[in-house]
């Protein structure tokens, strides 16, 4: 059985989801009853298992710091 629901957003929120549900093929209303439906069955992405590969990787650079300058230089001494 279908309830209304009212709620309060701001404008700037409103159009963008609007416009992706557009994007989507969806209404506005379809999008957030799939959402609240993935909720309902903890499918958030948080919580979807990762491939092995990133699985292994996750965590690998912690407790380390790689700035956009370092990022830059690896970039340009692999492709020099």
């Amino acid at each position: 059985m279908a309830t209304k629901l009212i709620l309060t957003v701001e404008g700037h929120l409103i159009k963008a989801a609007k416009e992706y549900a557009e994007g989507k093929g969806k209404s506005l209303s379809r999008l957030l009853s799939d959402f609240f439906e993935m909720i309902k069955s903890k499918k958030l992405v948080q919580e979807v298992e990762l491939p092995p590969t990133v699985q292994s990787l996750k965590g690998v650079l912690k407790g380390h710091s790689v700035s956009k300058k370092d990022y830059k230089k690896y970039i340009e001494e692999k492709y020099q």
